[in-house]
Formats: structure tokens, C-alpha cells, sequence
């Protein structure tokens, strides 16, 4: 590893870093005080985009973690953001939660079913068949067709449940059409993430839980890159990937100091 600035800037993961399976992750509510203390510019960043920031930041709050809402990014604000750099003002039919839907309004953005420029795809509670058949007969009519994330399922009580990934693929096969996918591991992500908060990818580090994603996007974006051992990805499991994160901690609690 070549030597790198030190850190003047945090990105991290949010699920599987900071909290799991609905409680705090030991020592995340105060590497997050740490961190607001310390005044550098941090972001925590989800692939979901179900909620907005102030949606995310009650969530937090209740377990502890006093996140700002600003500090917040997820793939819907991405999404949006993109959009508005693409195409300013246009037109979009969204299958999606508040977090997209508010995101797009935000950027100025007019949600219609009457030939819109784009179909995106984000994550729901309830996908519906009338839905994805109405997306499928756009993008059939020259929609953009674009989704949130690539997250193939997501967790639940019960077990997994089909997200994002899943419902796009099944639009790809009936269209022929794949999408854009904007949130992790596209290093888009990381790159509006920093612009965000005026950042360098050269003195950035990446906290993640997942290879697949985290670890791949902030490789890929040049930030440092630290896989915690508290969500998906174990030791022995990063080591079958062709790329290593920068370096392996237990968790969050044992960069305090650093921060």
C-alpha cells in the first residue's frame, strides 16, 4: 500500500457499521460523537432509499446515534442528484418511497406516467405488479430506464426479501433494456458523497461492511478503505476477493482514536 494523507474526511456505511440488526453496533454512538466533535466533514451512506435523511436521522436518534440530517446520503439523494446533472428539469415515473420520491421532487423534478424521460427504480415495501408492468410499457416506449441500487435482496424478520436488484432484472428481461444503477458499488456514489461535503478522495477513508460494495466503490473512488467485522463480510471471506480493503478493524470502536 502506498502512503496516503491522513484522514480528513469520513464516509461510512450505515447498516452493519453503525447499527445491526436494529441496535447500535458497540462503540458507534461514540465514534459518531467523535466524529461531529472533531469537526472534519463525514457522511453515513445507504443504499436504500426507502427513507429521507430526516426520516434516518429519527431512526438513529432512537438508537442513540446523533447523526445530523445533513450528514446523510443514500442512494435516492444520489439518484436524484444525478438525474438533475443529466437532465435538469425533467420527467420521471418512480417506483419508490418517500426518500426517492421527496429526493427528485427536491431537484425539480415532475414524477409522470405520461412519457416520462426517466423509469427509476428504487426500493418499497410493496412492489406491485400493475407497477412494474406500467415501467416495463414506458422503458418499451424509450423511458431511461434507472435504479437506485443493485442490492438483489434485503433483510427482514422473517428472512430476505426481494430489492431493487431483483425487481430490475425482471423489468431487464421483459424490456431487454438494462438499467443504470446508481447507488454501491458504482463509484458515483463516492463521488457525490464527496462533492457533498467538499472532500478529496486522497484524504478519505471508507468504513464498510460489505466487500462487494463498500469496500469495491471506495477502492474504486481512491479513498482508504476500512472493512468492519461487524456486518456481512468476515476476515476470511475478504480474502477471496481480487482487491483487499486498505485495512481490517473488529468495528467502528477501534478507530475512536483516529478520528
Amino acid at each position: 500500500m502506498h502512503d496516503r494523507k491522513p484522514v480528513q474526511s469520513w464516509l461510512t456505511d450505515m447498516d452493519g457499521v453503525l447499527v445491526h440488526e436494529g441496535q447500535p453496533v458497540p462503540g458507534a454512538p461514540e465514534f459518531v460523537k467523535r466524529l461531529r466533535a472533531s469537526g472534519k466533514p463525514f457522511l453515513v451512506l445507504t443504499n436504500n432509499s426507502i427513507y429521507t435523511p430526516r426520516d434516518l436521522q429519527a431512526r438513529l436518534a432512537r438508537m442513540g446515534l446523533d447523526v445530523p440530517e445533513e450528514s446523510i446520503w443514500s442512494s435516492a439523494l444520489a439518484t436524484a442528484q444525478f438525474l438533475a446533472d443529466q437532465r435538469p428539469g425533467g420527467t420521471a415515473y418512480v417506483i419508490g418511497e418517500a426518500g426517492l420520491t421527496t429526493a427528485l421532487h427536491a431537484v425539480g423534478y415532475v414524477l409522470s406516467d405520461f412519457a416520462p424521460d426517466y423509469v427509476v427504480l428504487g426500493e418499497t415495501r410493496t412492489y406491485s405488479f400493475e407497477a412494474i408492468t406500467k415501467a416495463i410499457r414506458l422503458i418499451n416506449d424509450g423511458a431511461r430506464f434507472i435504479c437506485t441500487n443493485p442490492d438483489a435482496t434485503g433483510p427482514s424478520v422473517e428472512g430476505a426479501l426481494p430489492a431493487a436488484g431483483s425487481v430490475a432484472a425482471m423489468i431487464s428481461k421483459a424490456t431487454g433494456v438494462e438499467p443504470y444503477f446508481v447507488g454501491k458499488p458504482n463509484p458515483m456514489m463516492m463521488r457525490s458523497a464527496l462533492n457533498t461535503i467538499d472532500a478529496h478522495s486522497e484524504s478519505t477513508a471508507m468504513i464498510g461492511d460489505r466487500m462487494d460494495t463498500d469496500i469495491l466503490c471506495g477502492l474504486e473512488a481512491g479513498l482508504e478503505t476500512i472493512l468492519v467485522l461487524t456486518g456481512i463480510s468476515s476476515r476470511a471471506e475478504a480474502e477471496r476477493y481480487p482487491y483487499r480493503p486498505s485495512r481490517i478493524v473488529n468495528s467502528v470502536a477501534d478507530l475512536i482514536d483516529e478520528v
